[in-house]
């Protein structure tokens, strides 16, 4: 439970952040002139798109939490054994940071019609999702050789379960990104292109946002963090 309360304490810190944004204290009926002249009072400001989009992720992180409370509540039990973190996954974590990193500079290159600078971005961005997935690889051969299989331990089985959900979740966001990168080079309407750009690199914030919890959770981290969460709420 705590790790469900700590999660929705941070969505719903990321809904005030862009509630906060949308001009809530306007009050437009006293405002003279054209809608123009009065950004962000126009009807349809936030794309439908992103609205699905931003849903979408809500329910994905909400699926992450329960999956962490339910690994939390596991690790209690007498049979649980810790396994040990493949270094790859800092240099897989570091590599995911890059791919972010390259889809936020898409995003300000679009805006600024940089389509050159959005070409390569996105191109870096898709690569260094799939050395991601890649290094994922080698974890999971590296356990496996190491004798640390699925059936071995529960511990086991939710690294598996966790990295293997995340990957799905990366290989769907694949998909997009190679459909907006062909739309950057094929030539689309600027704001079809800025926009298929900024789903995506909201959708690869929050994945890196997922992984590095996840990266908490396996690394043994998390326990002392929710410890720290506990006593500052009772």
């Amino acid at each position: 439970m705590s790790v469900i309360l700590v999660f929705l304490l941070v969505i719903a810190g990321i809904a005030g952040w862009w509630l906060s944004h949308q001009r809530l204290m306007s009050k437009p009926w006293l405002e003279q002139g054209s809608v123009a002249a009065y950004p962000g009072t126009e009807s349809g400001m936030m794309p439908t798109a992103k609205i699905g989009l931003g849903i979408f992720l809500a329910v994905v992180g909400c699926l992450f939490a329960l999956f962490a409370s339910a690994y939390f509540m596991r690790m209690e039990m007498s049979d649980w054994q810790a396994m040990p973190v493949p270094r790859v996954l800092w240099f897989n974590t570091g590599v995911l940071v890059l791919s972010s990193v390259a889809l936020h500079v898409a995003v300000v290159a679009v805006r600024r019609d940089q389509i050159d600078t959005t070409r390569f971005a996105l191109v870096t961005g898709g690569l260094t999702a799939l050395a991601f997935l890649a290094g994922q690889l080698m974890a999971w051969r590296e356990l496996y050789a190491s004798g640390y299989l699925l059936e071995t331990n529960p511990a086991n089985s939710f690294f598996y379960l966790l990295t293997a959900m995340h990957g799905l979740h990366i290989i769907g966001g694949l998909i997009a990104l190679g459909r907006t990168t062909a739309k950057a080079w094929v030539g689309v309407r600027r704001d079809q292109l800025r926009l298929s750009v900024e789903l995506c690199a909201m959708y690869w914030h929050f994945l890196l946002f997922i992984w590095l919890a996840i990266f908490v959770l396996l690394a043994g981290w998390a326990a002392d963090f929710i410890d720290i969460c506990r006593q500052l709420l009772t």
